[in-house]
């Protein structure tokens, strides 16, 4: 099912995001300090998403499947 491709995806960009962002702030923390919390929580919303998508898709299978069973 390409929802679920999709949401993996996403979730993987999300997570990208999120490591890009702590080695950044790893490497000189307190340059862009405040941008850098808005992009991990920017992430974190993202990725959340992502997996209500992922749980979505797997509800809708299930569903039809009931339905064809």
């Amino acid at each position: 099912m390409q929802a679920h491709a999709i949401a993996a995806a996403g979730i993987a960009s999300a997570t990208a995001r999120f490591e890009a962002s702590v080695r950044r702030t790893a490497a000189d923390p307190l340059a862009n300090l405040a941008d850098e919390t808005v992009e991990r929580l920017g992430a974190e919303v993202a990725l959340k998403a992502n997996a209500s998508v992922l749980r979505t898709a797997d509800e809708m299978t299930g569903a039809l499947l009931d339905i064809l069973a």
